[in-house]
């Protein structure tokens, strides 16, 4: 595509209510859960909706947790969608014509409710057991092997706007906002020794 260039396309951004956050890849953990706690325990909203695409979706769901943990008594339900976006790509040499492109981008919509919402949905989990044995709730909680801490996700932009304090402005249906994953790490071994050399008398 070196003989391509992108069209920019205007960011379309929709409104947001008041009970809505908007997780983005490159916001903290901390912001969105602290305002999350504030319109739950302070403004007493009976509900609110964690909103994210791409690969924000991961931090999401890292976030819906630890306000299940602290606030255990929440409802939840979660919706998981897809929206196609298309990519124009015009040529900047002649003889060429212009290129469409469409891909897929998952979304996902978490609702968290301090009353009773609808149990038949297939997203739907009851609040968790405050009467159970502390060390089987512990033990229920803890994070999967292999996942990066809640800090640790990275910081690019997954198709929202921040505005600050862990929201979003509106969804960017342009494109170009959209990160593409990142992957591979550095692994570290020890050993006892090194194979091939034999042991001294």
């Amino acid at each position: 595509m070196d003989r391509y260039q992108k069209v920019q396309k205007p960011k379309h951004e929709s409104p947001i209510n008041e009970n809505e956050i908007r997780i983005t890849a490159q916001g903290l953990v901390r912001n969105y859960v602290s305002y999350a706690f504030t319109l739950l325990q302070e403004k007493h909203v009976r509900e609110i909706v964690l909103k994210a695409m791409g690969q924000a979706i991961s931090k999401t769901v890292a976030v819906a947790e630890i306000i299940k943990k602290r606030l255990p008594r929440l409802h939840q339900d979660t919706a998981i969608s897809s929206i196609s976006i298309t990519d124009v790509w015009e040529p900047i040499e002649e003889g060429l014509v212009s290129v469409e492109m469409t891909r897929h981008v998952s979304m996902i919509s978490i609702t968290l409710s301090t009353k009773e919402i609808n149990k038949s949905s297939p997203g739907y989990q009851a609040p968790l057991n405050v009467e159970q044995p502390r060390s089987q709730y512990y033990q229920q909680q803890l994070p999967r092997q292999g996942h990066a801490p809640y800090s640790a996700y990275n910081e690019d932009n997954d198709g929202y706007y921040n505005r600050g304090g862990g929201r979003g402005r509106g969804w960017d249906y342009g494109g170009g906002g959209y990160e593409r994953g990142r992957g591979g790490g550095r692994g570290y071994s020890r050993g006892g020794g090194r194979m091939g050399r034999g042991s001294r008398g």
